[in-house]
């Protein structure tokens, strides 16, 4: 056996970019859960309720700058408490300003999440099971849009399963923004006014997100998702050809 045989062969260096892209994420998220879990529950935020309106109402475009980048990091990196946080920006900020950061914040948040799971796994499903999954590239490639957009008007399916499962395939990036922004939309409605409506975050502390949120509207968004399966079923019985008059 040569000396040549006997060393080890190194990572190539899309291994190693993948490495660290998965490492940094990782270590952004335990930092994240580390040292913010308390400070950002609702109990510990319900003590300081007087500060977080004062320093909104002094300072309110570095309070959405500061919510939006907040927003971003735990969408991307797939972090509980999104929900939460709708509701606790509904809370603070209103009804319009909150939607437009936490809509844009999750969409850009989901968008991150998206990339690093095709950056780091999924071109590696597409190169070792592409010949399998070529059905399926060509499905993406055809109704990836319509198919995004049911799993986002369906509020049971987890954001993060969605971002992940978009991103070991071939969907275009900006197919994906657009239509998540779209699909997103109802949803973060729901939690945004929850929030806006709640008269105090020790309310909100108290009574929970389910205390909050009709979950009859929730159904009914669950009903939305459904909606474009059953439009392109009926488009489809009618675009068959007849038999009558053969």
């Amino acid at each position: 056996m040569t000396a040549d045989e006997q060393a080890p062969q190194p990572l190539p260096a899309p291994w190693i970019r993948r490495l660290l892209v998965l490492a940094v994420a990782v270590l952004a998220a335990a930092l994240l859960l580390h040292f913010f879990r308390d400070s950002i529950r609702l109990e510990a935020l319900a003590a300081r309720e007087a500060q977080l309106r004062a320093f909104y109402s002094a300072h309110p475009a570095l309070a959405l700058s500061i919510a939006f980048v907040a927003y971003v990091a735990v969408a991307g990196l797939s972090l509980p408490g999104a929900a939460a946080m709708s509701v606790l920006y509904g809370w603070l900020f209103g009804f319009w300003p909150a939607l437009i950061v936490v809509s844009f914040g999750s969409t850009a948040g989901a968008t991150i999440a998206f990339l690093l799971a095709r950056y780091a796994i999924g071109d590696l499903v597409q190169a070792r099971y592409g010949a399998r999954l070529a059905a399926l590239n060509a499905a993406i490639e055809r109704d990836g849009a319509f198919y995004l957009l049911t799993l986002r008007l369906i509020p049971q399916v987890p954001f993060f399963v969605v971002n992940a499962a978009m991103g070991f395939t071939r969907l275009p990036v900006r197919t994906f923004w657009w239509v998540s922004q779209i699909g997103m939309l109802p949803g973060t409605i729901v939690y945004v006014l929850a929030g806006a409506s709640a008269p105090s975050l020790r309310e909100l502390a108290e009574r929970g997100l389910a205390g909050l949120i009709d979950w009859r509207l929730i159904g009914a968004l669950a009903l939305l998702g459904i909606m474009p399966l059953v439009i392109r079923w009926t488009l489809g019985r009618r675009s068959q050809p007849s038999d009558e008059g053969d």
